[in-house]
């Protein structure tokens, strides 16, 4: 029997991340697949990033994971999102060339000597006096692993909908996991289902562009990761149309042959990326909807139309596509289709992304209710990380709310859980000001090298900009001016007599580095990247501030550990309905039990107290 250190199921942005993530921390990995050529798939649309997914994949990267790597190779149109708003709630992101990212992807996990890939189709669990201890091939070979990732995707009794047609399958051209699915509901874990979209893909070559406004990247582009400073790939424009009044008439007129008005899905779609159904139904009082035509390739003439996702039947497809402004003429290459699949309710994990009644397997990406590249690749990583160090016989790490969006996603699943596919935003962070895309690297890279998953290269990288940064922002700290100073540089400010630092007047409206190049000449011995870099950090400075003291607060809540066997339904005081909630999700700190829906402040300092007479018991016992 072959045996790994960790075993990855499934080779789509989640188990890459934790493949390689594994792989970086020293462990041997097995990575098994239906078909290697699929590795690294865009299965939806050829982009990364956005808002809120842009800040994960950022932080992925700060980690030196690939997927801000390959979609820098792949990317054919930058964008920073959110451009005229503030730092914090701008996201990079990236239309990608589908073919060049999988070949990076593939190419990352054939250039780690640790990982082997396996093809074939995991259709069983092998477990040891408990706990997980490698997985059953479809042919009958066994693979023994110290842990096993399971990233199922939307393969797990996936069914593909196409109007009242409806046929087995986990994308379009795959076959779905019947049987581990099975497995899966044998082993007792709290099963649901889901559903997501796509739309129909069009020939490029039939759209008529001449008519449609036509949308470039960034002169300037923002690229993922810190190891990058400009485009791989030819770069190239996206065309803008709009759905019309006979488009909306169409739809609404054929809602019932629709996989999801026609009774035919039982899963929850999501309620940010809807299907052009749901938008006209949600939508009435709205007479148009966007549409982005995406090009999928440099050398390939396929156009995904991004806001028409569909599960009507082919021929409506059709009729609704041509009504819209360019695509008169569009011929469809491949009909839109809802995929409804299972997913494993995410309060059955701990923080590690492992099963708390199952050790050794542990779940990331789809499988867990999310939606979406990023959070797959982001959780993927957090899986290959802990994986590893539970086959290296070290304790698990947890990314906290406070310090990464990787963090707050994590503990929104474990606490909360899902009712529909979850979709990362800005909004979902308490500390966003703190938490931005461009300070990844700052917050987390040396935590990374201290964990062991941040290679030399990003090391050294990271490191000389740290220096850069620290001696830049001790330059502008020690240079103090008086009002009047300022004022004859014309910088407006208060004549109150008060010193301030350079630092403090870059957080000025409308001051800039120039401004204090006048003040002071050798400031302009500051890199380009330092001074765009302390330029956002001093803005947010004094709200920094407030949000360390805040996320202190958190952090000793965080510390309190309440035992994995607590009693919650022997605490007298709280609410059953509160006693079955906790007894459910059994939260690890007494932060995650602070964020279940219905925890009182009375019911929190009831916990706390119980959890530290048990602690003071056990130490003097």
């Amino acid at each position: 029997m072959k045996h790994y250190d960790v075993i990855v199921v499934g080779g789509g942005h989640a188990g890459t991340e934790a493949a390689h993530a594994a792989s970086r921390m020293g462990a041997t990995v097995g990575l098994v697949t239906l078909r290697a050529d699929t590795i690294g798939a865009m299965s939806c649309n050829p982009a990364i990033g956005g808002l809120g997914k842009g800040h994960l994949v950022r932080e992925i990267d700060a980690l030196d994971g690939i997927m801000g790597r390959a979609a820098d190779r792949a990317g054919i149109q930058f964008r920073l999102l959110n451009r005229r708003k503030g730092p914090a709630v701008q996201g990079p992101r990236a239309q990608a060339d589908r073919k060049l990212y999988r070949q990076t992807i593939l190419s990352e996990m054939t250039g780690s000597p640790l990982i082997e890939i396996v093809e074939g189709e995991v259709t069983d669990l092998i477990t040891v006096t408990g706990r997980v201890a490698g997985v059953v091939l479809a042919d009958g070979v066994e693979l023994s692993g110290a842990a096993v990732i399971l990233t199922a995707g939307t393969f797990l009794n996936g069914v593909i909908h196409v109007g009242d047609r409806r046929q087995p399958g986990g994308r379009v051209g795959d076959r779905p996991s019947v049987r581990l699915a099975e497995r899966i509901t044998e082993l007792g874990l709290p099963v649901a289902r889901l559903k997501t979209g796509t739309p129909p893909r069009l020939d490029g070559r039939s759209i008529n562009w001449a008519v449609l406004e036509m949308q470039p990247g960034d002169d300037d582009p923002t690229l993922f990761s810190y190891l990058n400073k400009k485009p791989f790939a030819r770069q190239v424009s996206c065309g803008i149309t709009h759905t019309n009044g006979h488009t909306h008439e169409i739809i609404r007129t054929n809602l019932g042959r629709s996989a999801m008005y026609g009774g035919h899905i039982e899963g929850v779609g999501p309620r940010y990326c809807p299907s052009i159904e749901d938008k006209i139904v949600r939508f009435s009082d709205k007479d148009s909807h966007q549409v982005f035509l995406e090009p999928e390739g440099l050398d390939d003439s396929t156009v995904y139309p991004n806001g028409i996702s569909t599960s009507l039947p082919a021929d409506v497809q059709e009729d609704y596509v041509r009504s819209i402004k360019g695509l008169e003429s569009a011929i469809i290459t491949q009909p839109g289709y809802a995929i409804e699949y299972t997913y494993v309710d995410p309060r059955s994990l701990r923080y590690s992304l492992e099963l708390r009644e199952l050790p050794g397997l542990y779940l990331a990406g789809q499988i867990n209710g999310t939606t979406g590249y990023e959070e797959a690749a982001a959780q993927g990583l957090v899986a290959g990380i802990n994986a590893a160090r539970s086959a290296q016989g070290r304790d698990a790490i947890q990314f906290r709310r406070s310090e990464s969006y990787i963090g707050v996603m994590i503990d929104d699943l474990v606490t909360r859980g899902v009712s529909e596919p979850y979709r990362m935003f800005t909004s979902r962070a308490e500390y966003r000001l703190t938490l931005r895309a461009d300070n990844a690297d700052q917050r987390l890279t040396a935590l990374g090298r201290q964990l062991g998953c941040v290679g030399d290269m990003r090391w050294r990288a990271f490191s000389e900009k740290r220096e850069a940064l620290e001696s830049a922002r001790e330059m502008l700290e020690s240079h103090l001016l008086t009002p009047n100073q300022a004022a004859e540089a014309g910088i407006k400010v208060r004549l109150d007599g008060q010193r301030r630092s350079a630092y403090e007047f870059l957080s000025f409206p409308d001051v800039t580095f120039d401004d204090l190049i006048r003040i002071q000449p050798d400031f302009a011995t500051i890199g380009l990247e330092a001074r765009e870099q302390l330029s956002r950090d001093s803005l947010y400075a004094q709200y920094v501030e407030r949000q360390k003291l805040s996320a202190e607060s958190l952090k000793r809540d965080e510390d309190v550990k309440i035992p994995a066997d607590f009693n919650y339904l022997a605490v007298a005081g709280l609410s059953s309905e509160l006693k079955e909630k906790l007894d459910r999700t059994r939260p690890e700190t007494l932060a995650q039990a602070s964020r279940i829906n219905g925890m009182t402040p009375a019911a929190l300092t009831l916990l706390l107290a119980l959890v530290r007479k048990e602690a003071k018991r056990l130490k003097s016992g």
